[in-house]
């Protein structure tokens, strides 16, 4: 891929040239610049959030109709560039071509698709006794996004914030941030009104530092590290406005003694492997009874031989590099971990893959007879390792997948529909699978403990983008 440079940030309706650096972007396929964007200043943002405060009238008052228009022009447009974003995001983060097309790009457009289904009848406003409750507009939101899913991040979050009415500054992640660009490009093409949406490129310590802080920020919506979005709370208190944090996640996959065993791992390896593991949902803890714990490992073994390394362009890749050699680092870091843990490592390890390009390759590695105090079940490694824990009896099974600081998602695997469903109820998180179901773009998404705060997609997920106003009438005299 041809380099893809970038000298302005966007603010204000206008490309406008940032007096701050210059930020490289490599491919992680490569590992070679393919790219180049503005490392964005505090003033880059004071002038974008008061672009989006001044625009944030105009805006909040315009005819949902027509918001729902501007969302409809963006899915049309990001439909017409598919096959660029997919390549794009695919060389940026090393997403296979067969999972970036439907997941990457295709996604993003359905989640537009279903704000603007939910936003025709919205209930905006309800009589409760003598009061009208009505939802409002937050304001300005602040949209810091993570680098593993760039596409899906902007446009949940600005498409959520635009049909609204809410005004937007947008702060992708450096590693990707070049398909929010393109976003920006569609924007400027469809010619929303100047100060809607903002977008200044930067790092988190000087750009998302000051959209945080900012007290013309009435809200900021974050997916990134749970350390990140500790920082960000903290921030944000200062001037006591909404957070939302999607975080990060330890998920359990609970495969329970009557269940489909070829099925539940089959399942299970895909989910922690998809995206090379660099998914916040990841099933990276695989609870299996103890009786059938020699059965799974062969199965797992004979899953991760089937995987195919290599260029993630290549349709006969299905995994790819790591984003970046700081990511491959602390995978490796984790790979070391878990073999000085004493855990049993059934598949992969440390070797360097053979007979792939010169990216951020690392081996698909499962681990088995892991314990519950080592850090490789604990800590999230945001990358290709799985964890294998065996179980005696269910209420373990249940214990062991609630005992983790995060509680972003979860699976469940049973012959009988009415127990898994029970065991899922017992899991404390925002969401669990049952038997393999699929994502479903209108439930919400977000995590328990430190997995977040709020709600993302469907209308919960836009109920998180409105203030609510009680308005009291007096009773009418006789």
């Amino acid at each position: 891929m041809s380099s893809y440079e970038r000298d302005d940030v966007y603010i204000d309706g206008g490309w406008r040239r940032s007096a701050g650096g210059v930020i490289e972007v490599d491919s992680a396929v490569t590992g070679e610049i393919i790219g180049r964007i503005p490392d964005g200043t505090a003033d880059d943002v004071k002038a974008a959030v008061a672009a989006a405060r001044a625009a944030f009238p105009g805006w909040s008052q315009t005819p949902v109709g027509v918001r729902l228009d501007a969302l409809a022009q963006l899915a049309k447009k990001l439909d017409e560039r598919s096959d660029e974003l997919t390549r794009l995001i695919s060389t940026e983060v090393g997403t296979p071509w067969r999972v970036s097309a439907p997941v990457q790009v295709d996604q993003p457009r359905r989640v537009l698709d279903s704000y603007r289904d939910l936003m025709t009848d919205f209930p905006l406003e309800e009589q409760i006794g003598q009061s009208a409750v009505l939802r409002e507009p937050i304001g300005v939101v602040a949209a810091i996004t993570a680098w593993n899913f760039p596409l899906q991040q902007v446009i949940g979050k600005v498409g959520a914030a635009l049909v609204t009415g809410c005004t937007v500054v947008v702060k992708p992640s450096e590693v990707a941030p070049l398909s929010a660009f393109v976003v920006a490009d569609i924007l400027d093409e469809i010619g929303l009104p100047p100060g809607v949406f903002n977008l200044v490129s930067g790092r988190g310590k000087t750009v998302g530092e000051e959209l945080v802080g900012h007290p013309d920020v009435d809200m900021v919506t974050f997916t990134g590290s749970t350390t990140a979005g500790r920082r960000i709370g903290e921030v944000a208190a200062r001037t006591v406005k909404r957070v939302a944090l999607e975080l990060g996640g330890k998920s359990a996959n609970v495969i329970l003694d009557d269940a489909d065993l070829a099925r539940a791992v089959k399942v299970g390896v895909a989910n922690c492997f998809t995206n090379t593991g660099q998914v916040c949902t990841a099933w990276t803890r695989m609870l299996v009874p103890r009786k059938h714990l020699g059965e799974v490992e062969d199965l797992v073994r004979a899953r991760l031989a089937t995987y195919t390394l290599g260029d993630p362009l290549d349709p006969a890749t299905t995994m790819g590099p790591l984003a970046s050699a700081a990511q491959r680092e602390r995978v490796r870091e984790y790979i070391r971990v878990g073999i000085a843990e004493g855990a049993n490592l059934i598949y992969g390890g440390l070797e360097e893959p053979k007979d792939v390009p010169a990216g951020f390759f690392v081996t698909p590695t499962a681990f088995s007879n892991v314990r519950q105090d080592m850090r490789i079940a604990r800590e999230e490694i945001f990358g290709p390792v799985l964890s294998i824990l065996p179980y005696d009896t269910e209420d373990e099974a249940i214990t062991m997948a609630n005992d983790s600081e995060y509680g972003l998602a979860g699976a469940v695997w049973s012959a009988d529909s009415d127990r898994a469903y029970r065991v899922a109820r017992q899991i404390r998180t925002g969401a669990v699978d049952i038997n393999g179901s699929f994502f479903n773009v209108l439930a919400p998404f977000g995590g328990y403990k430190q997995s977040g705060n709020g709600r993302e997609l469907g209308h919960h997920g836009l109920t998180e983008f409105y203030e609510l106003k009680s308005v009291q009438r007096a009773p009418t005299e006789a």
